[in-house]
């Protein structure tokens, strides 16, 4: 620039510097363009890679979609890129792009119970619109919990590591917890059974009858177990006229809120824990019920019957869609 300045041509100042005539050409016209601050670093350069044409997209896109690789399930980054004949990169993106996740799968249960609709209608109605003077109860037994132990014992978190703990474990025994999830408060009526036959579930219920107000109906929301539904559990309810059953539809258990209790209690205790007996197990599961009860939060259903049975329509209507 200072040659420039001078009045020395670009072929004399191309010469004097070691540079084409084409570099010092480019270098004038940025500092016009820019400046002394266009001078400071090197110009952005287009990538030596050209970008995917819309219609090798369309081919990754449609290859995801409805093609399978020849020696697996699923596509894998790699797999796609070797096929599709592009860096693994551009797949990741294009996937990116369009929501493609094929390494993800999602599990699913369409109820075939004939009076589905009936009984979505009963359960949401008592959680979005409880009977006035009544307790709704979510009850049902979260059964063969197993006292698990490990084979090794694992190494503490620390810094840059997570903490450890073996694939394999020794069984020490098993448990079924008897829960009633009140819906109202959230607070949680539990015991410990040795099993789950129609006598644990009449034991239950007695402890249900002692434990909450007697001025109070009871309405309980249970799953279709047989246990639930024996001669000798409908002659009690029939001397306790207080108590009223809500099933839940077959294949529905989503439906019962105190599954949502059972998955946060083995999300944040049971699952990785270390149990020696089941004493330990029966006692770690009393001390968290504790302490659950001690602040209760209780689940807030929010789904109307109405929208969950038109998702389930949507549902049917694309699997018979595509079969």
């Amino acid at each position: 620039m200072l040659l420039a300045s001078d009045g020395v041509t670009a072929g004399a100042i191309a010469a004097a510097v070691g540079k084409s005539v084409l570099t010092v050409r480019r270098w004038r016209r940025r500092y016009m363009a820019k400046g002394f601050d266009g001078l400071l670093k090197d110009a952005t350069r287009p990538s030596r890679v050209k970008p995917l044409t819309p219609e090798k997209v369309k081919q990754v896109v449609h290859m995801t979609l409805h093609e399978k690789p020849p020696n697996a399930t699923h596509w894998s980054l790699r797999s796609m890129a070797a096929a599709a004949g592009i860096s693994y990169s551009s797949v990741q993106r294009i996937w990116h792009a369009h929501g493609l996740k094929p390494h993800l799968i999602e599990t699913f249960k369409i109820s075939r119970d004939r009076n589905f609709a009936a009984k979505v209608a009963d359960v949401v109605g008592l959680y979005l619109n409880p009977p006035d003077k009544a307790l709704v109860l979510c009850v049902d037994e979260k059964s063969q919990i197993q006292a698990l132990d490990r084979t090794q014992p694992g190494l503490p978190m620390k810094k840059g590591r997570a903490g450890t703990m073996t694939h394999d474990y020794k069984r020490n025994g098993t448990t079924t917890l008897f829960a009633a999830l009140n819906m109202l408060d959230g607070k949680l009526i539990g015991i410990f059974m040795p099993g789950d036959r129609h006598r644990e579930f009449l034991r239950f219920l007695k402890l249900i009858d002692h434990q909450t107000p007697a001025s109070l109906d009871l309405h309980l929301v249970v799953d279709n177990y047989a246990t639930h539904k024996t001669p000798a559990v409908k002659r009690w309810l029939k001397t306790h006229p207080r108590f009223h059953l809500h099933f839940t539809p077959t294949s529905a258990s989503w439906l019962n809120m105190v599954e949502r209790f059972f998955a946060e209690i083995t999300r944040k205790r049971i699952r990785r824990g270390v149990f020696k007996s089941v004493a330990e197990l029966k006692s770690a599961i009393v001390e968290y019920l504790e302490n659950h009860n001690a602040d209760p939060k209780p689940f807030i259903w929010i789904k109307s019957a109405g929208e969950i049975l038109e998702k389930v329509t949507r549902a049917k209507q694309a699997l018979e869609s595509q079969h």
